[in-house]
């Protein structure tokens, strides 16, 4: 994904409890709805975060899963050449 691919859509600010607010254009275009969980991940080195909705992360794990096991079987064939 470039930078081509990026999209901002505004500003949030932290409560006092922490809370932020997701820009409602962000929310309606990327179907956020109430009562998704979102994950909150350490990004650019610890200056930002990035939020990735549940299904999304278990997708990235299965796809990642998938090319480590693929990765490990072609390092086994190898190595038995």
């Amino acid at each position: 994904m470039g930078l081509q691919d990026k999209k901002l859509y505004g500003t949030a600010t932290v409560g006092t409890k922490g809370q932020v607010v997701i820009p409602a254009d962000a929310r309606e275009e990327l179907g956020i709805q109430p009562g998704d969980r979102l994950y909150v991940i350490n990004a650019m080195h610890g200056s930002g975060i990035m939020l990735l909705k549940e299904e999304m992360l278990q997708s990235f794990v299965n796809q990642m899963s998938t090319q480590i096991d693929e990765f490990r079987a072609l390092t086994d064939k190898e190595g038995k050449s």
